[in-house]
């Protein structure tokens, strides 16, 4: 029995027990009774400890503070046993805040459940007392014209250490405890000197909603007695998982976008402090082990210093020696990259920070089979605690070569930035303040400085006017963080990318921009700094009319103003043609209010228009006749009537969850439109009839009845239709859309011998994994309403590519002959892609179906096209049946032509 014990400690070391253990422990027994009732009291004991972990499992074994709580202590159970909800993850760093003189806790913000957002500033009472000028000293380092005067020995370097921003990888966010309660509760002389010259900014969850939704879940379905079978329900999360937040946003790819809550009070902080390494602690695929950075060497973006991932390296040699300890296996230089700035890991590294992703193997609930053996939510916890104090450790011991890069950064960057030929660059959309004001937002949320243009000047094709142009000097702090958002780039060291490849801002917002180069540059081109963008889209108020009124379309939130106005019970039409009144001219797509015939006064219709015009930032114009010296009357058939939108939007299994969440909270945040989400297997059981719209996002629709939903839009519905969505209702007959074959899979071209060792390589390099491309818009279809220019930046992540239609007029967007303006795609795809349909019109019946060969809502922030979804959404209706596609053509017969 002894050696048994034995061989049961040497196991617990690197693996906590397991039934099968100690099952195996029995076969291999030949026992007495007395030495079977030890063994029996001997296995109670372990079975306890199987769901139960000594603290010094997780934490070194020193001496601690007894006043402040043990996480055992606050939660009734020990760490690992159960999976903490947000409310006691955060119960527990109040309690420790209010225990402990060297932690400070601060709300940052709220989720969009109404979580809070909080972090620990934790450091020595020493520096809480002189916090801010820690702060003010330590920010100093950023800026070239005061860091030299800043003495890196005496100042503190700063980690930001945050867990779990995809609430299903919940070791992070539970290991967050252990490791606040280690740093406040610690007593040794290692603890003490971390604390005096480091300052922590400490997030224990950065996605409460999703890491609560995730601990709700598997809490729910945990057994008493834990079974590791990955079939049992703890281990099938349901749709649309807790990995996003409440719009089912990865908000790991919201921190260069920032336009998610959570992302904007975590981006805020990060500029406040300007910490020294930033820490995102993740999970992986069950049968994985633990990753730690760097990442692929040659997937590195190029504007990050060499000496970023050097530094990066130098830490990593601390994770390895603290895996090594504990037994647990890692590795590190593949997998994962350093490319795309919206990460976690790589924003630090566009602002003289390291950044660092760690990657655990995930238990995805409290016990899983893997090829590993059985992994535990506990062994998970532990190596996230692990290398969160490795991070300290490597923090501390480098604190001096860290703040020297940091320094190093903004002051090479300004030299940088001195040379570059280029002076600055300017953008601006006078007809649409409101999607050049969300642009604006973003540059200054990074800390990057924006002008009003001082005068009028010509550049890169477009005429940029004074009060209406906006300039960004590149000799300033964020020279590099400016590069990687206004580059565009299309050639690469590497052909796999992690994220996406291309991402270049002004495209995104479908924004006039150029490059002013230095001899093109004067000081009277730089007008006062900007500094508030939201003032931008402040409108005058409408004049009253007893006639009617027009809105312009271009502005990007007025179809919050057209939903608005119609849900209040206004009728409203649309022009399908130009016209010019009052010495203004008005595009197709203008929408008009006539005052007669409402149900409503005059002065309550004036009423509905201010506030209209007031809470989307869009200017209406006053009529007092329907008479026109150009073009339509007021009065014409050509001015088509609207329908309040009453939307459903298709959801769950099968659905891209991403996609759906990025077109609930367009609608829903920004349109303020109702939107009912309803379950694929749902919709066939429901009545179709009250909806006049529904939103199929990309993804697999096999449960969805065809019949029923074609029976809908023959009726007049409008569906519309995204990426692989619309393979499923072409098969079902509701769009005629032909798929463009890829010539290249031929078998002359698969025959050609790879080496095996290539293949993943290989397979990765023919991902379009997100770039940028040109499409020509019609901007006299409803479906360009509201857009000046016919070229239009698009982005694409998948590759399906479709014909453009028979009908000549039922295309109404498709990409130019050479298309790609930023990112990678790879060439295989070239003539795929050239002149292929971005969208295409079909009708059924007396509806009309639409469908998107691309994403038209990304992360939020691909502003440019929203109002493709808009105006599908508002005017598909009014879609000519003679301009869209009615049929494919059918097959030829054997032996004979095709019809």
């Amino acid at each position: 029995m002894i050696h048994v014990f034995r061989v049961y400690r040497i196991w617990n070391h690197f693996f906590p027990p397991t039934l099968y253990f100690y099952r195996f422990i029995l076969k291999c027994a030949i026992v007495t009774t007395k030495q079977y009732i030890l063994i029996a009291l001997w296995l109670w004991c372990a079975a306890a400890f199987a769901q139960k972990q000594p603290l010094t499992y997780f934490l070194p074994d020193i001496t601690y503070d007894k006043s402040i709580p043990t996480p055992e202590s606050y939660f009734g159970h020990q760490i690992g046993e159960w999976h903490l909800s947000h409310d006691q993850l955060l119960g527990y760093m109040k309690a420790l805040a209010a225990a402990s003189p060297k932690a400070k806790l601060i709300e940052h913000g709220r989720s969009y459940e109404n979580r809070p957002l909080i972090h620990l500033v934790i450091t020595s009472e020493k520096n809480q007392k002189v916090l801010e000028d820690i702060k003010s000293q330590h920010v100093a380092l950023t800026n070239p014209a005061k860091s030299g005067s800043v003495d890196i020995n005496k100042v503190p370097a700063v980690l930001y250490q945050g867990y779990s921003i995809h609430g299903n990888e919940p070791s992070g966010g539970n290991a967050a405890p252990l490791v606040a309660y280690y740093l406040l509760a610690g007593k040794n002389r290692d603890i003490d000197r971390l604390l005096d010259e480091v300052v922590i900014i400490f997030d224990p969850c950065f996605n409460p909603d999703g890491f609560n939704r995730f601990a709700s879940w598997v809490n729910t379905h945990r057994n008493k007695n834990l079974t590791a079978d990955p079939a049992d329900r703890e281990y099938t999360e349901p749709w649309p998982r807790g990995r996003s937040n409440h719009y089912w946003f990865d908000l790991n790819r919201d921190w260069l976008p920032a336009q998610l809550p959570e992302s904007q009070g975590r981006v805020r902080i990060f500029h406040e402090w300007k910490p020294n390494v930033l820490t995102d602690h993740h999970e992986m695929g069950t049968n994985s082990t633990f990753f730690f950075m760097p990442g692929v060497p040659s997937r590195v973006h190029p504007l990050t210093p060499k000496m970023n991932q050097e530094l990066t390296e130098r830490i990593g040699n601390y994770h390895a020696e603290a895996l090594d300890a504990i037994g647990s296996l890692y590795y590190s230089k593949e997998g994962y990259d350093d490319f795309y700035y919206g990460k976690g890991s790589t924003y630090p590294d566009a602002n003289g920070c390291i950044g660092i992703l760690f990657e655990q193997g995930s238990s995805r609930g409290h016990v899983q089979e893997s090829e590993n053996g059985e992994l535990t939510f506990a062994f998970t916890i532990r190596n996230q605690v692990a290398t969160s104090l490795s991070t300290h450790k490597a923090v501390r011991e480098m604190k001096k070569d860290l703040l020297t890069f940091q320094r190093d950064f903004y002051t090479s960057g300004l030299e940088e930035a001195r040379n570059d030929n280029r002076k600055a660059y300017i953008f601006g959309e006078p007809t649409d303040r409101g999607r050049t004001a969300a642009f604006i937002e973003i540059l200054q949320r990074h800390q990057i400085e924006v002008y009003q243009l001082g005068k009028s000047v010509s550049a890169g094709g477009h005429q940029f006017d004074k009060g209406e142009a906006f300039v960004v000097p590149l000799e300033q702090a964020q020279y590099r963080l400016i590069h990687g958002i206004f580059e565009h780039r299309t050639a690469f060291e590497d052909s796999i990318f992690y994220d996406i490849s291309g991402w270049t801002y002004p495209m995104a917002f479908n924004l006039a921009y150029a490059a002013l180069e230095k001899r093109a540059f004067d000081d009277g081109l730089l007008g006062a700094k900007l500094a508030n963008a939201a003032a931008l889209t402040e409108t005058p108020a409408p004049e009253f009319s007893e006639y009617a009124y027009l809105m312009e379309w271009t502005e990007y939130f007025a179809p919050k103003a057209l939903n608005y106005l119609m849900s209040q019970g206004l009728r409203m039409k649309v022009a399908s043609q130009p016209f010019a009144l009052d010495q203004r001219s008005y595009p197709p797509g203008t929408v008009m209010l006539s005052v007669a015939g409402q149900n409503k006064t005059p002065e309550q219709i004036h009423s509905l228009v201010t506030l209209a015009s007031q809470m989307a930032g869009v200017r209406f114009y006053d009529m007092d006749t329907g008479l026109t010296p150009t073009g339509i009357d007021l009065g014409s058939g050509d001015f088509r009537p609207l329908k309040l939108p009453e939307v459903l939007l298709l959801v769950g299994e099968g659905v891209r969850s991403t996609d759906a969440g990025e077109i609930w909270h367009l609608l829903d945040q920004r349109y303020d439109m109702k939107v009912t989400k309803v379950e694929t297997g749902a919709a066939n059981r429901i009545s179709l009839n009250r909806y006049n719209v529904i939103i199929m996002p990309g993804g697999n629709y096999g449960a969805l009845s065809g019949d029923k939903l074609k029976e809908w839009v023959s009726n007049g519905g409008t569906l519309i239709t995204y990426q692989d969505a619309v393979q499923w209702v072409r098969n079902a007959g509701l769009a005629f859309v032909e798929l463009r074959r890829d010539k290249s899979e031929d078998q002359s071209t698969l025959q050609v011998r790879r080496p095996y060792g290539q293949l993943s390589d290989d397979r990765g390099a023919l991902r379009t994994s997100g770039a940028i491309f040109e499409n020509l818009l019609d901007i006299s279809h409803p479906l360009g309403y509201g857009y000046i220019r016919e070229r239009l930046p698009v982005f694409r992540n998948n590759n399906l590519y479709f014909e453009p239609a028979r009908n000549t007029y039922a295309t109404p967007l498709v990409y130019t002959a050479n298309p790609l303006l930023s990112g990678y795609l790879n060439a295989r795809y070239n003539e795929q892609i050239r002149n292929s349909a971005g969208a295409v019109v079909s009708a059924v019946g007396q509806g009309r179906v639409v469908s998107f060969a691309d994403n038209t809502n990304l992360r939020a922030f691909w502003y440019g096209t929203n109002k493709l979804l808009a105006n599908a959404i508002f005017f598909g209706h009014t879609i000519s049946a003679e301009a869209s596609e009615r049929a494919l053509p059918k097959p030829p017969a054997a032996g004979g032509r095709e019809e």
